[in-house]
Formats: C-alpha cells, sequence, structure tokens
C-alpha cells in the first residue's frame, strides 16, 4: 500500500513513512493511492468481530509493520490532546507536544493536559483558536528534512493513521445498525457525523468508497464553513471563529475537506491543489460544479445552534435519562429534526465524540445538572504547568526549539551522557 500526497508534488511514501509525518512537503494531506473494496462476503465475516478485532482487520488492510515514533506533535481543539497525553505519558521513547487554544476549550479540558506533569508531556497554551495554533504545525511539518530528523509525528488527523482508525467507527455502526446482512441490496444506514475539522467524516467518506452502504450526514455548530460547502459549494471562512457550547468544533479551516475534494474528485490532485492553493491565498474557493455535485451525492449536512443544543441535550435526558455531550448533541439534533417530520428513513446511528462531564458550562446551560466524577473533581486540586505562546511570540521557533531540546535530552539520555 502506498500514499500520496493530495497535491501530487511529494513522492509517494509507504504507511512507516506516512505514520512519521503530518502534511505532506507540498502542503497536502496523505492518502491511500488505491482503496480496497470489499464485497458483501468479507462484510458478512467482519460483522460478527469485535471493536479491536474489527479495528485489527481494517488496518492489516492499509499498514505494514509499525515502529513508535520519538516525537509526537499534537494540535488540539480540546479533546484529542487530553486522550494523545494519556496514551503516551510516562513512556520511554515518546516525547509529546500538545498546543492547546487558550480561551476555547473548558477548563476541564484543559487541566486534563496541563496537570499531567511527566517529564515526557509538554503542552503550550496558545493565545489563539484551533485554525491559528495549526499553522506553525503545518510549516514545522513542510520541513522533511528536520521531520525526519527528529521522528516527528502528528497524532490529531492530519496525519492518515488517525482517520485510518476512524474509519472503523463508521463499520462498527453499521454492522450494529443495520436491520440484516441477508437482504440484496445490502439496507443503508445513515450515520451523523459531528465535525469540525472533518476527519471522521472524511473516514466516512473513505467507508463508502470501499463499499459500505452508509448515508453520510455531517453536523456542525455556527461555524458552518462544512455545511455551506456541502450546500452551496461555498468552501469560504467566516469573519471569525464563533465560540460555541461544542467548543471542540469551533474551527474554520476543515483541513480534512481536502481528503473529501481528492476522493470525489476521483484522485485528481492537480485540481485540488488549485482549489487549495486559491483557499490558502484568497480565503474563499466556490467549488466546480462536478465536484460539488458529487460532495452532495455523498454527504448532506445541517447547521445547529446552541439553542438547538441545549434544547436536545435537555430533550434527550428527558426522554432517555441519558446526558449527552454538547457535541454529540449536534449529531442528536439532526436525529430528531428528522423524528419529528415523521419522514422515512434508514436506521440512524449518531457518532458520540465525548463525555458531558468536560462541558459543565454547557450542562448548566440546558438546565441540567452533573454528577461529577471524582477524577474531574480533582483536576482543580492538581499542579498544572503550561507554557504560553503568546500573540506576537514566534510560534514556529518556539516549537522547533522545543523539539531540538528535546532531540539533545533524548540523544544524551540514549548515550548516557552529562547535561
Amino acid at each position: 500500500m502506498w500514499y500520496v500526497s493530495t497535491r501530487g508534488m511529494a513522492p509517494r511514501i509507504d504507511f512507516k513513512e506516512a505514520l512519521f509525518s503530518g502534511y505532506a512537503p507540498d502542503g497536502g494531506l496523505y492518502m491511500p493511492e488505491e482503496l480496497p473494496q470489499l464485497g458483501r462476503e468479507t462484510l458478512h465475516e467482519w460483522s460478527t468481530l469485535s471493536y479491536p478485532s474489527l479495528v485489527k482487520e481494517l488496518c492489516s488492510l492499509f499498514i505494514g509493520p509499525e515502529l513508535i515514533p520519538r516525537d509526537d506533535l499534537n494540535g488540539t481543539s480540546g479533546d484529542t490532546g487530553s486522550a494523545a497525553i494519556e496514551s503516551v505519558q510516562g513512556a520511554k521513547n515518546v516525547d509529546i507536544i500538545v498546543l492547546l487554544p487558550k480561551g476555547h476549550c473548558t477548563k476541564i479540558q484543559e487541566l486534563q493536559m496541563t496537570t499531567v506533569l511527566r517529564e515526557n508531556v509538554h503542552v503550550f497554551g496558545v493565545e489563539g483558536n484551533s485554525d491559528e495554533l495549526d499553522e506553525p504545525i503545518k510549516t514545522v511539518f513542510a520541513d522533511v528534512a528536520f521531520v525526519k530528523k527528529h521522528n516527528l509525528m502528528s497524532l490529531n488527523s492530519i496525519n492518515w493513521s488517525r482517520v485510518l482508525v476512524q474509519i472503523a467507527h463508521h463499520f462498527f455502526a453499521y454492522f450494529r445498525c443495520a436491520p440484516s446482512l441477508d437482504m440484496h441490496p445490502l439496507p443503508p444506514v445513515e450515520v451523523v457525523v459531528p465535525t469540525g475539522a472533518a476527519g471522521n467524516l472524511a473516514a466516512g467518506c473513505i467507508a463508502q468508497k470501499m463499499g459500505l452502504p452508509i448515508h453520510l450526514v455531517v453536523a456542525v455548530n455556527s461555524n458552518d464553513i462544512i455545511h455551506r460547502t456541502v450546500q452551496w459549494g461555498d468552501f469560504s471562512l467566516s469573519k471569525a471563529v464563533k465560540p460555541t457550547l461544542a467548543s471542540a468544533m469551533d474551527i474554520q479551516v476543515p483541513y480534512n475537506m481536502e481528503r473529501i475534494f481528492w476522493l470525489l474528485s476521483g484522485s485528481d490532485s492537480q485540481v485540488i491543489r488549485t482549489l487549495m492553493e486559491q483557499f490558502e491565498r484568497t480565503k474563499s474557493v466556490s467549488l466546480p460544479k462536478e465536484l460539488h455535485s458529487k460532495l452532495s451525492e455523498a454527504v448532506t449536512s445541517q447547521s445547529v445552534s446552541d439553542e438547538a443544543i441545549t434544547q436536545t441535550m435537555g430533550r434527550c435526558w428527558q426522554e432517555n435519562q441519558y446526558l449527552l455531550c454538547p457535541h454529540s448533541a449536534v449529531a442528536v439534533s439532526c436525529h430528531y429534526q428528522q423524528v419529528d417530520r415523521q419522514q422515512p428513513s434508514p436506521p440512524r446511528c449518531c457518532l458520540a465524540p465525548a463525555s458531558a462531564a468536560k462541558f459543565p458550562e454547557a450542562v448548566r446551560a440546558a438546565r441540567l445538572t452533573l454528577d461529577t466524577p471524582a477524577e474531574i473533581l480533582a483536576l482543580e486540586h492538581k499542579e498544572a504547568r503550561c507554557t504560553p505562546m503568546r500573540k506576537g511570540d514566534d510560534w514556529t521557533r518556539m516549537l522547533r526549539d522545543t523539539i531540538e531540546d528535546l532531540s539533545q535530552q533524548w540523544q544524551r539520555s540514549f548515550l548516557n551522557l552529562p547535561a
């Protein structure tokens, strides 16, 4: 399996190289050169697997031997950072650098990252939003020699491996929701995907292309660039990011849409390169009619307000005694709209990104109460550590210097040299 850049100006690479990377040198994102096509027999076999076994089977179609990298670089809008830290904290052969947008995620989300004081965890608090903190990461990964020298990889959905695992979500959802796999043709299932950067949406589009009969609904908050793109082909920035209750989705540059455009264009890297370079210059692009038509066929969309989020959280609690996080509520709001219209539809699954315990402000706004877990309450009393990245600082230089310092420390440790 080979991987190519969506912009077509970088050499193709194997999985190991894709894993140890983020953006491609030409500014694009890596995608498999070809997608495996799955028939009914394979879907039947996979339908009985546990989730871990399903992930293993799926990944075996795309992965050669894996190596564990030494340095991870991760920009987060709230949830990826803490999950990534949890997976590698204390490891001897991995350093993780996390950039969090100060003031743009909840206090609990920040504390989950800043209170981990392990030597291999390095958290930066950026005076900017999720789109802004992505820029220095993109600049660092554009330096191919630097990336290879320090064994860098990204742990958010810039990295292909993150999207790969998310593909399994759609297969697992399908197998749990399809009424029968003995029907001809296989029955469709609708999957509602709440998103900001469109990683899980890209995974769903790939699953479709592999032969999984799902209908995709993308659900966004008031930062609605993906909704406008699906509805009208208007891939353009608004004047500013709008703070919402679903803060991890407060994103204006959904970089994984580039993967979706590439997929739906028939892997036409020239078209994608022209499109994305124009977007980077002007912040506004109208999709070509053929590409917009294919996007509209593959995906439908809705934008959900804060008011709808709180109403959905309240309704779900009243009807099911289940407390939704505000991001999950964005997806469930789309479900309720369809239910209230009493329109016939296939079985539907809403993807749920997070726990409501991380978002007490949203729970209060929905006039609900939260039984906060003890481990969350304990965060308030822990020591925190966070390096500021202030407006006016050279964020790229700060990242590069940190990575250089960590590599030097690792080399001294490996060679047993004094500091």
